[in-house]
This record gives structure tokens, C-alpha cells and sequence, in this order.
């Protein structure tokens, strides 16, 4: 079992790997003294499975908010100051919604308030039912270093606030403050959040707010994020009048953030930009076998493992090329071309293992993060002894299974890791001869961590 011992240091409180987005490792990481490169052998194959077809609402450009303005708009732009600014795309039945911006302004500025609001355009009332839904700021689940494997049963262990929000939301929470459900009259406007996200008073001037939502709307709403700073500290949070006038006279936030590189370059710097748009896909399912046909994943030999894919993206396919991005139903021209990164995205695996040997076998499940690469350049993963000293995944994970006395099993695990680790694995179940084993792993893909990553099975000498 993982031991949970308290945290043992403290981390920046600005997330370099947020500000470093998904950008290859900058030459400074690897300025370490000698290592030792450790390449796992086995092949990295794709995920099978693919996204599911629901629309996220993906709010997360400009990360850094220096100005009001619009962050995102799906509302049409008909008696709108600035028609770029909305996307016109209506959102109806299941949709997620993640909204990720932080504030860098000096501690002595006033308070930027970031705004959800949701539109009727209808001639009916409109219910929304908040499924899930958590939001925290960096103040509330500040960027700590931690050992790689915790229990997190209680789900008091993480590291950032988008750590946290999706751990919450993968439990099913509905964090106090948000409506069970929100009924909108005909053309009418409500706030699905209205809240700040102060700089004062704090060591470092600077400040996030991670939300992740799992909404069901009755009819078809238009939705917005929106910025705007409060014009004195002891103002309170906008109102929705104040909101509606800025949806409705406002351009874009602005400064923007870097404009990405267009789909067709093949050559120079690769820059995947910030998402601002609606993405497709909410839920990658995937059912892990020997084939499409085959019903269970026979376990490799003694001393072998098999690994796949997980949240693979142009620039990082790690041989398999496989791109599992979301792709933009709707976006902004100077905004990512794809959801790099998959941020709120739940992984949902199942894993049906077969021990087809006659002797009883050891199998362990490990999720690390090796070095980025699109094509291998040797044959299997590249890992590193020391790894390279920044974390690069940060979440919880939930594994359902039978422990080796045939008992369901249900555990929370927070995994800290950083790039190129070499880890111990995260489960280890022992296999009695011609035996099966269903185990299941789901994640959402947490703000705080950086793709790709692989799972790998393993049977032990």
C-alpha cells in the first residue's frame, strides 16, 4: 500500500510548467551534472478509443488577465460593439465547462473578478443542472512538492488549484456555492460564476482560478467568461447588469497571448497557443486489449511490460502517431488550433488482464511521464536518473479493482512526478494461474500537469 506522509516542501508559487504551457523543455532543465539515461524497452503503442462527441465550453486565453474584456463568448453578434468577440455557438443537452486565467498584477491593484454568465435565447425557461462543479483559487491549493505516490481518499491532497478542482469533480462534487440548478427565464441572463480573484495582500503578486463544470442544460444557452477589475478594493463582485454591459460593448481581453503555429508549418518553432473556443470531446474511453477483438489484455511475460499512449499531441506522439487533442469546434483566430493538453478531459480506461500462464503472476500499473519526443529516437521511452527536477503531472487518479482476497476495491491516488522519473508502480495485484483481473484507472487530465504520458503494464520476474 502507499504510505501517506505529510508534504515535504513547498514548491514556487507560480507554476513554471503552466507559464512554460506545452512548449518543448527549455535548454536551462537540462543543465544538471551527470544522469544516467534509462530507456524502457517495451513499445508504446496508441490509446485505443477515441473522444466522445461532448462540446467544453474551454476558456484559458489570455491565461494571464491584464485588462476587461472578453475572454470567451459563444453568444451571436448581433447588437454587439465588437462582432469578433463572440463565437455565436448555442450549447444544448451535456457539456463541460473549464475556465483556467490567473492575475499578475501588483499587490496594491484591485481585484479582478472573472464572470460566467449564461443566456435564454429561447421562448421557454431553460434549466441547467450543475452535475459537478469546483472551483479554487492558487491561495487555496498552492503549488507544493509532494512524494509520487499519496492516498487520497479524502481528497485532501493536491498541488494547484486545477489539481484540485478536477479531483473534486472526478469524486462528483458540487462544490458548496454552486446552484444544484439554475433556471433561466425566456431571454433572459444569469451568473454561473461570479468570482474574484484577488493579488493583494498575497507574497507573491499573483493569483489563478481553476473551475472545471459538468453542466446538462434543457435548451440552447449562449455562454460567456468574462474579466473585469473591480475599480476600488472595497467594491463588491459586479453585477449582473455590469456584466451584460460588458459583454455587450467589449472586445477581447487583451494583451493576447502568442499567436500559435498554423496547422500546415511543418518547419521552426512549434507554438501551440492558449485555447479559447468550444472543443469536442469531454471523455476518452478506451478498453485495453490484446486486439479490437480480443476481450482481455493477456499480461506480457515475466520481466516484460506493454505500454500505451496517454493524452499524446503534435510534438509529443512518442512514436505511436496518434494525436488524442480535442479538436475546436469553434475558436479565435489568434487561439490554439486544438485543445493541446486536454485540460478537464476524463481518461476512463479499463483494463481486463488475463493471466494465461500456469503459475501465479505479479502485474503492476505505472503512469509516468518520459521525455517528450513525437518520433523515439531510441526503441522505447527515454527516462532519466536524477529526472529532470520539475514536476510535469500532478493529479489524482481513481483505481477500481479486486485487491489479491477477491475484495472490491475502490482508491483515490495523488501522483506528483516529475519529467523523465523513473517510478516504483502505483498497484500491484497478484495474478493466481488462468485467473482474470478487471482493473480500471479514470483521471481528468489536471491543469497542473504537461502531456504526454504512458501507462505501462508490467509482470515482475
Amino acid at each position: 500500500m502507499i504510505k501517506t506522509p505529510k508534504q515535504i516542501g513547498y514548491g514556487a508559487i507560480a507554476s513554471l510548467a503552466t507559464l512554460l504551457y506545452l512548449s518543448p523543455i527549455p535548454k536551462l532543465v537540462f543543465a544538471q551534472a551527470t544522469f544516467k539515461e534509462v530507456v524502457q524497452s517495451q513499445e508504446v503503442l496508441p490509446l485505443p478509443g477515441k473522444l466522445d462527441n461532448i462540446p467544453v465550453f474551454n476558456s484559458n486565453s489570455p491565461e494571464g488577465v491584464k485588462a476587461d474584456g472578453i475572454l470567451l463568448s459563444t453568444f451571436p453578434s448581433t447588437n454587439k460593439k465588437v462582432s469578433s468577440a463572440h463565437l455565436n455557438y448555442p450549447l444544448e443537452g451535456h457539456f463541460d465547462l473549464f475556465a483556467h486565467h490567473f492575475s499578475y498584477y501588483p499587490k496594491d491593484s484591485q481585484t479582478l473578478y472573472l464572470g460566467i454568465i449564461v443566456n435564454n435565447p429561447g421562448k421557454k425557461p431553460v434549466t441547467i443542472d450543475v452535475l459537478a462543479a469546483a472551483s479554487y483559487l492558487l491561495p487555496e491549493a498552492p503549488y507544493v512538492t509532494l512524494l509520487s505516490y499519496l492516498e487520497n481518499n479524502d481528497g485532501k491532497t493536491y498541488s494547484g488549484p486545477g489539481d484540485r478542482a478536477v479531483s473534486d469533480v472526478l469524486r462528483g462534487v458540487r462544490q458548496a456555492g454552486f446552484p444544484q440548478k439554475l433556471v433561466i427565464a425566456p431571454g433572459k441572463s444569469k451568473m454561473l460564476l461570479n468570482s474574484p480573484i484577488p493579488v493583494r495582500d498575497l507574497v507573491k503578486a499573483v493569483n489563478g482560478r481553476s473551475t472545471l463544470m459538468q453542466l446538462n442544460s434543457s435548451g440552447k444557452v449562449y455562454v460567456a467568461s468574462l474579466a473585469m477589475f473591480a475599480k476600488q478594493q472595497s467594491d463588491p463582485a459586479p453585477t449582473l447588469a455590469q456584466w451584460e454591459q460588458l459583454l455587450t460593448t467589449s472586445s477581447l481581453s487583451s494583451p493576447r497571448d502568442k499567436t500559435p503555429t498554423p496547422p500546415e508549418q511543418t518547419s521552426g518553432q512549434l507554438i501551440y497557443g492558449r485555447v479559447a473556443g468550444i472543443s469536442q470531446g469531454s471523455q476518452w474511453q478506451a478498453l485495453l486489449t490484446d486486439n479490437p477483438q480480443a476481450k482481455n489484455l493477456t499480461i506480457p511475460a515475466p520481466g516484460k511490460a506493454i505500454s500505451y499512449a496517454v493524452n499524446t499531441l503534435k510534438g509529443g506522439r512518442l512514436g505511436t502517431g496518434q494525436v488524442q487533442t480535442a479538436k475546436m469546434l469553434a475558436r479565435y483566430p489568434d487561439t490554439a488550433y486544438e485543445s493541446h493538453g486536454n485540460y478537464g478531459v476524463l481518461y476512463n480506461l479499463s483494463i481486463p488482464l488475463l493471466n494465461s500462464t500456469q503459475k501465479a503472476q505479479t502485474v503492476t500499473l505505472t503512469l509516468a511521464t518520459p521525455l517528450k519526443e513525437d518520433k523515439l529516437s531510441q526503441k522505447g521511452a527515454r527516462f532519466r536518473q536524477p529526472s529532470l527536477d520539475f514536476p510535469f503531472f500532478r493529479g489524482t487518479v481513481r483505481l477500481r479493482y479486486s485487491d489479491d482476497n477477491g475484495k472490491p476495491q475502490t482508491r483515490y491516488v495523488h501522483l506528483w512526478h516529475r519529467v523523465g522519473q523513473v517510478l516504483d508502480p502505483m498497484l500491484s495485484v497478484k495474478m493466481s494461474p488462468s485467473s482474470r483481473r478487471m482493473v480500471q484507472l479514470e483521471l481528468i487530465y489536471p491543469p497542473d500537469s504537461t502531456p504526454p504520458q504512458i501507462l505501462t503494464i508490467g509482470t515482475l520476474e
